[in-house]
């Protein structure tokens, strides 16, 4: 009889368990809190009030795990944004056209996501779960992982046998601990840090506003020397917002009311601010500040068989790239895919590690390469050192390079097929190899699209649009 044991029962843990539960006799999940009765905060997982969402490819990894759970995300009250066609966003070159690439996002709280995949994932009895359980380390040795010593309720450790065991405990693993107590080998570890903080408040939206409104991203500038400042606003569900206030070392917002509302309205254009103004406020200003990416490479490790590790326990990056929900989906399927080919036997357990490693290489190379680059802008240094997959400095661009990103990063504000390839990647369901070379063509040799005008951009949603002027006119008249 087989027995699988997941360490960590969020929703990494819940859909590696999922996908478990078909090859093994046994499915054991343990949580160390207790699951919410309803679609809120859970109390161990210290994001879980800020703004989440499911990117593309995240959204059909987890429809091909849980079919349908996507269509029940949007009865419970989700929103399905188009990037940039259902998105107002303000880059560091401009504003993006309305284009509809079918790149998307869902958003809605955590509390509501984290339920219906629950709901759907664990409802059949398939999995058995441990609640208010904490996982104290792992037996066996340096060859091979026979189980894990818990702590259930409080009361003395004991040991559970196990097949394989699974660690998606999150950035608070312990893993490299565990494997070092019973005498494998360590764990190399890369952090690149952010220098960014972020805090989060939700709203109640005006009726007329809240389902209709846009996803609203306001990047930060690229002035050198000054702390990069953005913000977010998403429709969530009960005819809600949820507004995301981003700064890097210098530049963290506030969390009092009067100086949160202040950053709002001291960022490159006042829209959330004035969104803000006109809804109101749901509980307090929450801050966070664990933002560094921190990546554990157990792929490279010689692990014992019968030991794995999913999600951010592996790779955790930034939160504000929106990667973590989605890339835990996809590293799901990728570990039903290894299983469906070696089943639960010792073949399994050669690749698996490395298999799981390249469903979040995108995610790590994407979120450092932005995040270092963003830091040496504030730093106001002539040269910015990008960081590799590794964390790793990258040569600097020279200046006729720089003039040829810069066209390019413009370009895709109005073209189609660069903003498809641009969005595809950020949304995972593209890899980023592919380049439209004949659109690239004509943007280095063509004249220039123009940039739209702040009120151009708004425009191009009329009920946003509408709103805004009715507003203006009644503050000037």
């Amino acid at each position: 009889m087989t027995r699988a044991v997941v360490l960590g029962g969020g929703l990494a843990g819940v859909l590696a368990a999922t996908v478990l539960a078909g090859h093994a006799d046994e499915v054991v999940l343990v949580e160390g809190d207790r699951y919410p009765s309803g679609p809120r905060p859970r109390r161990g997982l210290p994001q879980s009030h800020h703004s989440h969402v499911l990117v593309a490819g995240g959204a059909r990894a987890l429809d091909a795990l849980l079919p349908g759970t996507v269509d029940a995300l949007l009865a419970d009250g989700a929103h399905l944004r188009d990037l940039p066609g259902d998105a107002l966003i303000y880059s560091a070159d401009g504003w993006f056209r309305r284009l509809h690439t079918g790149a998307h996002l869902i958003s809605c709280t955590r509390g509501l996501l984290d339920q219906v995949v629950r709901r759907r994932a664990l409802g059949g009895g398939d999995v058995e779960v441990w609640e208010d359980t904490r996982a104290l380390g792992l037996t066996g040795d340096e060859v091979r992982v026979t189980g894990v010593s818990v702590s259930r309720q409080g009361s003395p450790p004991e040991t559970v046998r196990a097949d394989l065991v699974i660690d998606a405990t999150g950035r608070r693993s312990q893993s490299p601990r565990w494997l070092a107590e019973i005498g494998a080998a360590d764990i190399e570890e890369v952090s690149v840090a952010t220098g960014l903080a972020y805090a989060t408040r939700l709203y109640r939206a005006p009726v007329d506003l809240a389902a209709t409104i846009p996803a609203i991203m306001l990047h930060p500038g690229t002035e050198k020397g000054r702390p990069a400042r953005g913000a977010t606003l998403f429709p969530v569900e009960d005819g809600r917002w949820i507004v995301t206030l981003t700064g890097t070392r210098g530049g963290e917002p506030p969390t009092d009311e009067q100086g949160y509302a202040a950053f709002a309205r001291s960022l490159r254009h006042p829209i959330v601010a004035d969104l803000m103004a006109e809804a109101t406020p749901l509980g307090v200003v929450r801050p966070y500040r664990d933002t560094v990416n921190r990546r554990r490479f157990f792929e490279r490790a010689r692990l014992p068989a019968g030991f794995a590790v999913v999600g951010d326990a592996a790779v955790a990056v930034n939160p504000i790239h929106s990667h973590g929900m989605s890339v835990a989906a996809l590293g799901a399927l990728r570990l039903r895919e290894e299983l469906a080919r070696h089943g639960m036997g010792p073949s399994l357990f050669a690749g698996l590690q490395s298999a799981l490693a390249e469903e979040a290489e995108r995610s790590w190379r994407m979120a450092v390469e932005q995040d270092t680059q963003r830091a040496g802008q504030q730093a106001g240094d002539r040269v910015v050192e990008r960081a590799g997959r590794d964390g790793a400095p990258r040569r600097e661009p020279n200046a006729f390079e720089r003039e040829i990103r810069t066209r390019l990063a413009q370009a895709k504000l109005s073209s189609p097929r660069l903003a498809a390839e641009f969005f595809g990647v950020q949304t995972l369901i593209s890899a980023g190899t592919v380049k439209d070379r004949s659109e690239i063509a004509r943007v280095l040799t063509g004249r220039p699209e123009p940039l739209l005008t702040d009120e151009e951009a708004i425009g191009q949603y009329p009920a946003l649009a509408a709103w805004r002027r009715t507003r203006l006119a009644a503050a000037t008249g």
